[in-house]
């Protein structure tokens, strides 16, 4: 590759962007205007912010005890509020009528009050208040002189009722304030007994705990904004590398000057690499901007607020701290090259900048859980997140902008090795698209709903195209997706066999079959519905065994990292222990799903991702969607890694009976090496060298995953020489790659 025309490709595409406005006004105009303004339109809007009275009917005034006083006229007691006014945002108001109607219709006739908005909250006094809190003034008495009294005896009283509507605002808030004063009178009700029965009221409090905050003003500023800045500037490299990315690929395809780029002398990555080095620059730019005119506003206006006393007394103020913002730049350049890469290859997938602009909303809501993720509480850095793409980066942030360097320290490689796994994808699939001519020309169509469906039919191919294969996979996914929520969890052996084995065949092997004999001419090669070279069974089964010690480590080492919830694991162990033998448990969880899942994955949709002309995009695509059918995050990791290899097997042999040869021996061996191998484990001589019981069930000895695992790669090996049928595509790319190899050299 000639850096030198990339330099060229990158000054192009800079010049060319600085003289669009519509550029210009998203990356620096707007970010510099839009913080300030936003910071005005607050503070103003601010001023008409204030707290209005509620106003509470109150029913059984009359069972109110004298002291200590609850109501003073139309307030409640000023001296059960730590703010004297703030008996003024509580009107009282006798309840209308409510002398003429019995208990049933008054309780119904205050709660259709509430609903109908004509009053905020009902506070019913039950007629019995007054006497059992007299009763209750005795039994702590005698509770109290009497030696053989319990505190057992003295029975709590029944409150007042508050009646409020949760769907209102005003409603929930006088809800807020009247139980807050009904607390602070309860406070002085027991202090009021406390008192008769000569016991000290310091007796109810007899300690009260003292705070001290030890962290520096610059660690709690640090803290809050690590909790901000870095979705910000997330958000930002996302929305400032895709605009640009569409005026590069989509916008070049509208004005005509695309096919000019692709004559001149560069070769096709080195196109792809300035072009991806200018949506990274203006991603950058546009998340520095909008981070200082973030930062600046938000300094001015907690200084502003704080003048007028308007801001809380323990938030800190001032600008973050300047290794934070260290920090978020240096963590700019994966952040920007992953979305930058992402963006690129969407916008040359689009026909039109209008198309290119739909796909956006589709990045976003696949990127914002991953960003919002590391918000919540409960989520820390750990071996666990930090293998999520965008979260592990935005907790590894959030630790090292709060001088977390420990921590940091631990996961920096596994976040750094997962982002650039992603971005070595992101930008691979870049160069793919600009590889293929079908994408790259391809024209805007109008959609014609009778045309499309006539299309499936008469212009069917032998196997099913790309869009058919993940029309599959989706449908699969909502199919376990919705169902999934009206099946009740199995409760003994035959439910779970019955819902194993229906949802098997309802969710994998009948729609694959369906569509391969609706929109494939030929529905034997779409699943692979032949005979394969008779030494390959065999091979799968010996393959499947020596990987069998290496997928046992992978699954507790998964369970260890994000260990499985009680409930699956009480359905792993009790429902599978009440099968009635070996050979129906071995049916029901290994052979049946064996069959059923390589019958969608390894059938209908390999055969169409195959289109894409890379068979290890097809494999790794169809994994990927085999992994999520399981359900369980636990399950998807280790079904995906198999469900690649399994994939290879398929393309090597060209025979989904290898496949499913290969599924139903591991999934067999992974109930055995449960049952039979733990049952006679400890009576079989020198099983501590092969093996050993742990909590988890049997985990084998390093060395022989080891072994084993140098043994596969032989079976593997043996798998590659094998001769295999490659698709038009497939053979298209592999002499391109082999064309763009000889010029290069």
């Amino acid at each position: 590759m000639k850096w030198s025309n990339v330099q060229l490709i990158y000054l192009r595409e800079v010049r060319d962007q600085l003289r669009d406005r519509r550029t210009l006004f998203t990356i620096a105009i707007l970010p510099i205007f839009l913080y300030p303004l936003l910071g005005m339109i607050f503070l103003q809007v601010s001023q008409f912010s204030r707290e209005y009275p509620a106003l509470i009917h109150v029913v059984g005034k009359d069972h109110l005890p004298q002291m200590p006083p609850l109501l003073d006229g139309e307030r409640f007691f000023s001296e059960l509020f730590d703010d004297p006014q703030g008996s003024e945002l509580l009107v009282v108001q006798n309840f209308p009528d409510h002398e003429s109607l019995d208990g049933s219709r008054l309780r119904q006739k205050a709660e259709q009050s509430v609903r109908d908005g004509h009053c905020d909250a009902v506070l019913i006094v039950p007629n019995t208040f007054g006497a059992q809190l007299n009763e209750f003034r005795s039994q702590l008495a005698d509770a109290t002189t009497d030696n053989t009294a319990t505190p057992k005896e003295v029975h709590k009283v029944v409150g007042p009722h508050i009646l409020f509507d949760q769907a209102r605002d005003e409603s929930r808030i006088a809800r807020d304030r009247l139980a807050r004063v009904l607390r602070q009178w309860r406070e002085q009700v027991g202090q009021d007994y406390m008192v008769q029965s000569d016991i000290p009221v310091a007796a109810i409090r007899p300690f009260e705990p003292q705070l001290t905050d030890v962290a520096p003003e610059s660690k709690k500023r640090a803290a809050l904004w690590s909790k901000m800045l870095p979705f910000v500037v997330l958000i930002w490299a996302l929305t400032g590398a895709f605009y640009p990315a569409i005026d590069l690929c989509a916008g070049e395809k509208e004005r005509g000057t695309l096919e000019t780029l692709l004559c001149s002398p560069a070769q096709r990555h080195e196109i792809v690499w300035g072009k991806l080095l200018t949506i990274m620059t203006f991603s950058m730019v546009t998340a520095l901007l909008n981070l200082a005119s973030m930062g600046l506003t938000a300094s001015l206006m907690m200084q502003q607020l704080q003048a007028f006393q308007l801001a809380l007394s323990d938030l800190p103020m001032g600008m973050p701290p300047l290794i934070s913002l260290g920090w978020l730049i240096l963590a700019l350049i994966p952040v920007s090259a992953l979305f930058s890469a992402l963006s690129l290859a969407l916008a040359a997938l689009a026909r039109s900048a209008k198309e290119g602009q739909y796909y956006l909303m589709p990045m976003l809501l696949v990127t914002m859980p991953l960003m919002i993720l590391p918000s919540l509480p409960s989520i820390q850095l750990e071996l666990g997140t930090s293998l999520i793409p965008v979260t592990g980066l935005m907790l590894l942030l959030r630790a090292l902008m709060e001088s977390d360097y420990a921590i940091a320290a631990l996961y920096f490689l596994p976040v750094l090795g997962v982002t650039a796994a992603c971005c070595l994808l992101a930008m691979r699939w870049a160069v793919d698209q600009f590889n293929n001519e079908s994408v790259l020309f391809r024209e805007s169509e109008r959609f014609d709903l009778r045309a499309w469906l006539w299309h499936l039919i008469r212009d069917r191919q032998d196997t099913p195209t790309v869009g058919q294969a993940i029309f599959c996979a989706i449908a699969i996914l909502m199919l376990r997706f919705l169902v999934g929520f009206q099946i009740s969890l199995p409760e003994n052996w035959i439910s779970l066999a019955t819902l194993t084995v229906l949802t098997q065949f309802a969710f994998f092997a009948l729609p694959a079959g369906l569509m391969a004999l609706v929109l494939t001419r030929k529905p034997r090669e779409t699943l692979l519905l032949r005979w394969p070279r008779w030494s390959s069974l065999p091979a799968a089964v010996l393959l499947a065994v020596l990987l069998h010690p290496s997928a046992i480590a992978l699954s507790v080492f998964i369970q260890q990292t994000y260990p499985l919830p009680e409930q699956i694991e009480h359905i792993s162990r009790n429902l599978i222990g009440g099968a009635p033998n070996l050979l129906t448990l071995l049916l029901v969880i290994a052979v049946v799903p064996a069959i059923c899942e390589e019958l969608a994955f390894r059938g209908f949709i390999l055969s169409g991702l195959r289109h894409l002309g890379h068979r290890w995009w097809a494999i790794m695509l169809s994994s990927l969607f085999f992994g999520v059918a399981h359900g369980i995050v636990q399950q998807s990791f280790s079904a995906t890694l198999i469900g690649m290899i399994i994939g290879y097997v398929a393309v090597q042999s060209g025979s989904l009976l290898v496949c499913i040869l290969f599924h139903v021996t591991h999934n067999s061996l992974a109930i055995l090496s449960q049952t039979l191998l733990l049952q006679y484990a400890p009576h079989v001589p020198g099983s501590a060298w092969l093996f050993e019981l742990t909590d988890a069930g049997i985990v084998y000895s390093w060395p022989l995953v080891g072994v084993s695992l140098v043994m596969a790669l032989g079976v593997v090996q043996w798998f590659r020489m094998l001769p295999h049928q490659l698709y038009t595509e497939e053979r298209l790319q592999k002499a391109l790659a082999h064309q763009s190899a000889r010029l290069t050299s």
